[in-house]
């Protein structure tokens, strides 16, 4: 993976960008498969030890927002369930989409997973039509078997360096 645009970054949510970010909007046919910012935003207040949430930026234009998590357990008390680190939700504004801004934000969070030690990506979605299992599926995850709630896990080794 590589998208590389010096335009492209990632960004903290402030009081200068919170409306912006709030008012990002999915395609409708993609509001059941993906929580609003509002939501997000929520969970990163009452996960803030593993919650990472950041907007995307080309430019000075939101296109986007991400939220990472590290070092979570999908189902506690479960023999084989181990810490993971992963996307944990991918919002791109319905007008942005087909750009390259998905596949920049996974290889941000990819950059990040492995700059904490880890060597393992995992991300869970809603199955079925409209939703990004092909996205995810062509940038190398691959189906755990697993299901997080109604989620499919799905999990993308990371090579060295």
């Amino acid at each position: 993976m590589s998208t590389s645009s010096p335009a492209l970054r990632l960004e903290l949510i402030t009081p200068a960008t919170i409306d912006a970010a709030l008012a990002l909007k999915v395609r409708p046919d993609q509001e059941g498969l993906v929580a609003p910012v509002a939501k997000s935003l929520a969970e990163a207040y009452a996960y803030g030890d593993t919650a990472w949430p950041r907007l995307i930026f080309d430019g000075d234009r939101l296109v986007g927002f991400l939220m990472a998590f590290f070092d979570v357990r999908f189902a506690p008390g479960y023999p084989d369930d181990r810490p993971r680190s992963g996307l944990w939700r991918l919002n791109i504004g319905a007008q942005e989409q087909g750009r390259g801004y998905g596949r920049f934000a996974v290889e941000q969070v990819c950059a990040e997973i492995r700059r904490r030690g880890g060597h393992r990506v995992s991300v869970t979605y809603v199955p079925g039509d409209h939703g990004p299992a092909g996205f995810y599926e062509s940038l190398g995850f691959r189906p755990t078997g697993e299901l997080s709630g109604d989620q499919v896990v799905a999990e993308l080794a990371l090579s060295e360096g």
